[in-house]
């Protein structure tokens, strides 16, 4: 499927900045299941500083922006194509062992509800890929979507008590739980295009786990299934702190209101 993105970031600042630099994880990966046919980031008062690839093997780029600005725009576009690989992504590759995704992050570290969870699971009669099926299928019935209820801080314990969260959650309480089972688990960040509209209002975030024989594999827990030819994956990491689209500093006495607008449809290709 050849999927046409566009994804337009907008700061609005109260106040003139002195001096800000924002760190953007935007750009897909080339990965099992996709292959980017062209991509690029432009800039409206920002300029790019440095491109460099992480430790996850994500693309990111240090954007300056332009003292005294008042409105920052980041505008990525491009067109990939995908393959539905029943959410297989395959071998582990990066410069983080295997073993550091089995550790907690404050985002994922389970709590009282989580270990109850948990425990369930760990008596379940069934091979890993099936349990992992289950944890997600329990997450997803027992944390309703719901948004503005958590917020990038919200801790994966939290959104579980809370019975509430959005995708973020969603995968922070799935990676938690696999962890805690001894199982690989990492974040990921990307684009989904969605059956029922072109434009949305945020990326999507979803989560991967490792199975030997398989490698990584991805549950998308908010939707209930593993990712098809519909996903773009963009970064990943340990958390959501790892694979954010866009995070950044500024100094001066300056508040931001952010926006973010989202399109993924399907494009027909030629013969």
């Amino acid at each position: 499927m050849r999927l046409s993105i566009r994804h337009t970031t907008r700061y609005n600042f109260d106040a003139p900045v002195v001096h800000a630099l924002q760190r953007l994880r935007l750009t897909p990966k080339e990965t099992q299941g996709q292959e980017i046919l062209e991509w690029s980031m432009d800039y409206e008062n920002a300029a790019e500083e440095l491109t460099y690839e992480d430790q996850h093997h994500n693309t990111t780029t240090l954007v300056a922006v332009e003292p005294e600005a008042t409105e920052v725009t980041i505008t990525c576009h491009g067109k990939v194509d995908t393959h539905d690989h029943a959410g297989v992504i395959g071998r582990h590759a990066g410069h983080l062992p295997l073993w550091s995704f089995l550790s907690q992050t404050k985002l994922t570290k389970p709590g009282p509800g989580m270990k109850t969870l948990v425990k369930e699971l760990k008596g379940f009669d069934g091979g890993r890929l099936d349990q992992l099926h289950e944890l997600s299928r329990a997450t997803h019935d027992q944390v309703s979507y719901e948004i503005g209820t958590t917020d990038p801080g919200t801790t994966a314990e939290e959104s579980y008590a809370a019975k509430s969260g959005v995708c973020q959650d969603h995968a922070h309480i799935f990676i938690g739980a696999a962890r805690a089972l001894d199982i690989p688990a990492r974040y990921v960040s990307g684009y989904l295009m969605m059956n029922d509209r072109i434009d949305q209002e945020a990326t999507h975030a979803w989560a991967e786990a490792f199975v030997e024989g398989l490698g990584w594999v991805g549950f998308d827990i908010s939707n209930g299934i593993s990712p098809d030819e519909r996903y773009v994956r963009v970064a990943t990491g340990r958390d959501y702190r790892d694979a954010s689209p866009v995070n950044g500093i500024s100094f001066g006495n300056t508040s931001q209101v952010l926006k973010v607008d989202v399109s993924v449809e399907q494009q027909q290709v030629q013969q």
